[in-house]
């Protein structure tokens, strides 16, 4: 139900871009391809899933990448779009750590900023969900519940003709799943985790997303510096195994982008 529901967003939305995913060369398993949300009529692996993609890459130690920062106050719709994103990636950190009152908190967060974003009754139920499945340590159904509040809002988003958002909320995720996978494969780097990373032809679409943007979002500081962001990270990653120093410039880039996105204000 959640994933029928999730594939009207594009319907109503609108879009019609074609749907591309990870190069056949990736480490994805066909399962987890297979199962990636849609988004914007384009597969993108949700963070969880990224996640556990690296999981089997070695041992990353979750639970000192769980983060409590509360993103920063703001009044524009798109940063707290954008950070709405990265806390959605932070819940499935805190998951993989199965740190249940990190989840609680984050939960708590995502909510917080959804109502800012005017979503209806039915996202804000999701928090009581986080809590019961938090405080029961049940890590499956919480994996599906932070899938499912993200699918909620983007739902939201798009019945109120905030398609913008949506792909903003997207571009939050992104960067703060890439800022973790490339960090881990960056400490222990191997080519197979390194290809894990090669995202080219997503990141070309989240370019073509950002392009579509009104004028006035797009002159935005804050959205050009992602821009230029999404620009380096599709050429640190264009070739089939990402060198060491490409993960390190990849890694330092998406970053920053993230830091900037939870902590200033969007500026003229």
């Amino acid at each position: 139900m959640i994933r029928m529901r999730w594939f009207s967003v594009a319907a109503l939305a609108g879009l019609a871009a074609p749907s591309v995913g990870f190069s056949q060369d990736a480490s994805l398993t066909p399962e987890q391809i297979s199962q990636a949300v849609r988004v914007e009529a384009i597969t993108i692996p949700t963070p969880g899933e990224f996640f556990v993609a690296i999981d089997k890459q070695g041992s990353p130690q979750w639970s000192q990448l769980v983060r409590a920062a509360t993103p920063a106050a703001t009044a524009s719709r798109a940063q707290i779009a954008m950070a709405l994103g990265t806390l959605v990636a932070d819940g499935y950190i805190a998951v993989e750590a199965q740190d249940s009152q990190g989840v609680k908190n984050i939960g708590k967060e995502i909510i917080n900023l959804a109502k800012k974003l005017n979503v209806s009754q039915s996202v804000l139920g999701r928090g009581n969900s986080i809590n019961d499945f938090a405080q029961a340590n049940n890590w499956s159904a919480l994996r599906e519940e932070l899938e499912a509040t993200q699918n909620e809002v983007k739902l939201d988003m798009a019945d109120q003709k905030d398609t913008n958002l949506i792909t903003l909320v997207t571009i939050g995720a992104w960067l703060r799943g890439t800022e973790i996978a490339s960090g881990l494969v960056e400490k222990a780097y191997t080519p197979e985790s390194a290809r894990l990373l090669r995202q080219p032809a997503i990141i070309t679409y989240l370019l073509d997303q950002v392009a579509s943007l009104p004028a006035s979002l797009q002159e935005e500081k804050l959205i050009k510096e992602i821009r230029s962001t999404l620009d380096s990270a599709k050429a640190y990653v264009q070739a089939d195994t990402p060198s060491e120093q490409s993960v390190k410039d990849l890694h330092a880039s998406v970053a920053k982008a993230v830091n900037d996105i939870v902590t200033k204000g969007v500026q003229q």
